[in-house]
């Protein structure tokens, strides 16, 4: 259940984390074993467990979800030297955390196809 993942106990202020962004509806924090120099994690409030389950009803929030990551990669000043955004979905993906999130990362080289 989505509501009880580790990220909505970190968004909920349950379990530390680094903030990067906050509002009603995001939260975004730092990945503890970063994937890059700048790896930030964003998440939505509402638990969606993969980005296959969201319906026509979120599509205004995962419109928002890609202008947050914005703001972030723009923050972290990753604009210049280029960003990837990263959103696994299930297993077989790498996702290992059941609540929809979306990966900025920066601050180094990305190859392609990635490792």
């Amino acid at each position: 259940m989505a509501e009880d993942t580790l990220f909505a106990k970190i968004a909920r202020g349950e379990i530390p984390s680094e903030p990067v962004y906050s509002d009603d509806e995001f939260y975004a924090f730092r990945d503890i074993n970063p994937a890059a120099p700048t790896h930030v994690l964003v998440i939505p409030r509402k638990p969606i467990p993969k980005i296959s389950d969201a319906t026509e009803a979120d599509a205004m929030l995962l419109g928002k979800l890609l202008l947050v990551a914005n703001k972030i990669a723009a923050q972290e000043g990753l604009e210049e030297g280029g960003f990837r955004y990263v959103i696994n979905c299930g297993e077989g993906a790498g996702q290992t955390v059941f609540h929809l999130h979306l990966h900025v990362l920066g601050g180094r080289p990305m190859l392609w196809p990635p490792g």
